[in-house]
């Protein structure tokens, strides 16, 4: 990997490790809903000049029904669904907790029968589910199940949004998706944001979601495919594996959460079984993949489905 390669891996990692912090901050005076619309509007404005510029925005909107399924499952129910979560569980917890999104793409993928599965894969999902259970039973307060609850539909939205990409919009430009879909969900949000909003504008949280807009949605696009034209979508795709550990630190280093002896188990064994269930089964043929657009601060869906889910 080239040194600008290297630059701009090490950029991702940290720009989409950072959002659970910041949201964890915002939602402490802010409605969740609040939160999510205001990353999604000023990040798809900053966007929009670009993609107007780059003529990429009408072949998107004439798909309008697969861009709306996207919007849905990848950004507004997830995160709305994060920010709500956080309210009660620490940043740390939910960051990785969203980590198994790849485990739970992989099961999808192979129901639909566009994957082969191997012992390897069975031995991933094993590991991988059993770090969710680790740190499930020993960190999180099962007497708020809606919380649980609403990290499991964002891993499933998490995990449907790249088949939905694979299926309908791959052959579209990225830029156009991303923006229009952050667009689409900020008008999605704004009536319930506007019914939410807040009486007064604390300087953290106003900051946390100027940053979730500015750093971790609309500067992180511009930076992830920059990453992949440089050194692919397959290398690309292993910053998925060190967002949770920059969502930890950051957790417990800024917000003052505990290293507690769930993420100590669960860490390791959540990116052991994503590594492991997500690699192409062995015999299969090696595939181009297109870019793969992931919400923000998504784990990015693994080379595994390069093109198997068409």
């Amino acid at each position: 990997m080239t040194r600008r390669g290297w630059v701009l891996f090490l950029a991702m990692g940290v720009i989409w490790g950072v959002p659970y912090a910041m949201i964890r901050i915002a939602v402490e005076d802010f409605d969740p809903f609040v939160v999510a619309f205001g990353r999604t509007v000023l990040g798809g404005l900053i966007l929009l000049p670009i993609a107007l510029y780059m003529k990429v925005l009408t072949p998107v909107l004439r798909r309008w029904k697969p861009l709306l399924a996207y919007t849905l499952v990848e950004i507004t129910g997830p995160w709305f669904l994060i920010g709500y979560a956080e309210t009660t569980l620490n940043s740390s917890t939910v960051g990785l907790l969203i980590a198994a999104t790849p485990l739970i793409a992989v099961v999808m993928v192979l129901v639909m029968g566009n994957e082969s599965f191997d012992g390897r894969r069975m031995l991933g999902l094993i590991v991988g589910f059993g770090g969710v259970a680790a740190l499930v039973g020993l960190d999180v307060d099962l007497s708020n199940p809606a919380a649980i609850g609403a990290i499991a539909l964002t891993t499933i939205g998490y995990a449907l949004g790249p088949i939905i990409i694979a299926r309908s919009l791959t052959d579209l430009p990225p830029m156009g998706v991303v923006t229009a879909s952050l667009l689409l969900a900020a008008i999605i949000y704004a009536p319930i944001a506007v019914l939410r909003r807040p009486e007064h504008y604390p300087a953290d949280a106003t900051w946390s979601v100027a940053g979730l807009a500015v750093l971790c949605t609309a500067l992180a696009f511009l930076v992830f495919f920059a990453l992949i034209s440089e050194v692919g979508p397959a290398r690309a795709t292993v910053i998925t594996y060190i967002n949770p550990a920059v969502a930890i630190l950051l957790g417990v280093t800024a917000l003052n959460e505990p290293l507690t002896a769930g993420m100590a188990i669960g860490f390791p064994l959540v990116i052991l079984g994503s590594i492991l269930g997500t690699a192409r089964a062995r015999g299969a043929a090696p595939k181009d993949a297109p870019p793969v657009l992931p919400a923000a601060d998504v784990p990015v869906t693994p080379a595994a489905f390069d093109g198997e889910c068409r």
